[in-house]
């Protein structure tokens, strides 16, 4: 086998699909970037040179092993599954569990989406990549502005607990059980001296009396402090 040299035929098109993978990548880091996600703009760049890089060696990287040799067969859609399937554990290390929250999840599925942007760049699909990098990124502007927005709106009836550590989450719930309020979130945040907050949303309610459940709330071992979002 001869070297080819540094540059040969493809070069050019290898260099504008890596080209293309950092920016459509970039682009996705960039606004996990500005929410200061765990995984930014540096991140998925990386994600989608490297898926881009290897789509480029499934296609064109064997060419010189199976010119000449008939009975050779290879899979171009060996190398990219394997990155699909391995980028979930990069995903895996964005995610936050504490307590019954879980943070990170839309980051980890970006990183997975931009994989496979970089593939189908590496496959020289420049338009479905750019469609997928639009839609990926009207989703993450927009619909987080309307979660925002329900949330800004259910925000009225979020409950701030300080308990000790000791306490039994029962307990807590059945003041809500007992006044016929349905719990739509629970978070569970690790304080310093060893406290714990809870953060408790309820489901609206005209009939609901925030000074009867703070009342009953307080009246709970082991509660030092309760608190309601007006």
């Amino acid at each position: 086998m001869e070297w080819s040299g540094f540059y040969n035929d493809n070069t050019m098109l290898f260099i504008f699909r890596l080209l293309m993978a950092l920016l459509l990548a970039g682009l996705i880091g960039f606004e996990r970037e500005l929410k200061n996600h765990s995984a930014g703009f540096r991140t998925h760049i990386l994600v989608g040179i490297g898926a881009c890089l290897m789509m480029l060696l499934s296609l064109y990287g064997f060419e010189v092993y199976m010119g000449g040799h008939d009975n050779i067969r290879f899979d171009p859609a060996r190398i990219p599954s394997y990155v699909i399937s391995g980028i979930g554990f990069l995903g895996a290390g964005t995610i936050i569990v504490n307590g019954m929250t879980i943070r990170g999840l839309t980051t980890a599925a970006s990183i997975w989406t931009v994989a496979g942007i970089g593939l189908v760049v590496g496959a020289g699909m420049y338009d479905i990549a750019i469609i997928s990098t639009s839609l990926v990124l009207l989703s993450l502007i927009f619909l987080n502005k309307i979660e925002k927005r329900k949330f800004k709106e259910n925000g009225k009836n979020l409950y701030y607990i300080k308990v000790e550590p000791d306490i039994q989450l029962q307990n807590v719930f059945s003041v809500f059980d007992e006044m016929e309020l349905k719990v739509k979130r629970v978070e569970i945040k690790n304080q310093e001296n060893e406290y714990q907050k809870l953060v408790i949303g309820i489901e609206n309610n005209k009939k609901e009396e925030p000074t009867q459940i703070i009342e009953q709330l307080s009246r709970l071992e082991s509660v030092i402090r309760v608190s309601h979002r007006t």
